[in-house]
């Protein structure tokens, strides 16, 4: 298992990368820092060999590009290795409605594997990296290693109550419930990564925070002005210090009351 990473505050990755983006480069799972957060524990080496065999690709997208687009057929899944994304879907008035952010050892792709066509689209939010896994493949080799299985369907699982906790966070919450939860679900992410739970960047803006939580940008502007406010952050452009982790936890406790 890897040594952990000390802890530090997130970077910003504006910078454009130096290699043409869509630059195909050898990829090996074995060696890289995030397999404990999107590949399963105790596999053996001849179990690791092939699956580096079966995820030998990764690719590079340019801030702003998409990675896969609604109607498009559905190959591959994709682990994000590094960078920030977010997937949205057109709204019959012709609005994007953002449907998640997902960031450096999450899975992109699983939205296609129903009907084999993606769903939704896959928009990169910074420059970005992401492994290439062949699903088709990746399902025989699940056959044989019962471990990647198991994590597979506990993915599945994951990404069916995250849509669960989305629903109620927009059925239920107030407005000030919903910006509390959303910095406590990134601060709790950063942190699994070994960066700061109290310091980032947003990758996304204002308006994208919007359409996720189901709030025009004035509200949820007006929202961290407040937080701000009282104490609770620290608010400069995208960069977020939150001061009192224990203050956002105590807004979203108040439901309980």
């Amino acid at each position: 298992m890897p040594p952990k990473m000390a802890v530090k505050e997130a970077p910003a990755r504006d910078a454009p990368f130096s290699v043409a983006p869509f630059a195909v480069i050898k990829a090996a799972c074995s060696n890289c820092n995030l397999r404990e957060l999107c590949l399963p524990f105790g596999l053996s080496n001849d179990e690791m060999t092939h699956l580096d065999a079966l995820i030998s690709v990764r690719k590079r997208i340019k801030r702003g590009d998409s990675l896969y687009r609604v109607g498009e057929p559905f190959e591959y899944i994709y682990a994000i290795r590094s960078g920030f994304f977010k997937t949205d879907v057109l709204l019959e008035d012709g609005r994007d409605q953002v449907t998640g952010f997902q960031m450096a050892g999450e899975l992109l792709g699983l939205d296609g594997i129903c009907t084999e066509r993606h769903t939704c689209n896959a928009v990169a939010l910074e420059d970005s990296e992401v492994c290439h896994i062949p699903f088709f493949r990746l399902e025989n080799l699940s056959r044989e290693i019962q471990a990647l299985q198991h994590h597979f369907h506990k993915i599945m699982s994951r990404e069916i109550v995250r849509d669960h906790g989305v629903m109620t966070l927009l059925g239920m919450m107030c407005v000030e419930e919903r910006i509390a939860a959303f910095l406590l679900n990134l601060s709790q992410r950063f942190t699994a990564r070994g960066f700061s739970p109290a310091e980032f960047n947003l990758r996304m803006t204002r308006e994208e925070i919007g359409s996720y939580l189901g709030l025009k940008l004035e509200t949820v502007s007006r929202a961290f002005s407040r937080f701000q406010e009282e104490g609770l952050i620290a608010v400069q452009q995208r960069h977020i210090h939150i001061l009192d982790i224990p203050g956002l936890k105590e807004i979203m406790a108040r439901r309980n009351h």
